[in-house]
């Protein structure tokens, strides 16, 4: 996007929101061109800093039903894979018993 070009902002499709125009407040010097699209640039850019801020906070305080499907799928799968890997730990010290105690035994 050029900065150098006034009005370019109107006719693109992408933007969230439109710059507003600013007037001089009696008194005061007159900015140029450009840099009175830097400032509705800012002002745009604030706005919509805004807009993201209101809507990534109503999607922190009500999640989606997808991502809490999806959150309670992966919860099983990691419950399944932790009861089995408690299994195989048992399994193996269980072994390692068995075999401790047949060599005690095979030594006395």
């Amino acid at each position: 996007m050029s900065l150098a070009t006034p009005g370019a902002q109107t006719g693109d499709a992408n933007k969230i929101s439109q710059p507003t125009k600013h007037s001089p407040v009696s008194g005061e010097e007159s900015l140029s061109p450009l840099e009175q699209e830097v400032l509705d640039e800012y002002a745009r850019l604030a706005g919509n800093l805004g807009n993201l801020s209101t809507i990534l906070a109503d999607l922190a305080a009500k999640p989606s039903a997808e991502i809490l499907d999806a959150l309670r799928g992966l919860e099983r799968k990691t419950t399944t894979v932790f009861t089995l890997l408690k299994a195989s730990v048992y399994s193996i010290v269980l072994q390692q018993e068995i075999f401790g105690g047949e060599r005690e035994a095979q030594g006395s």
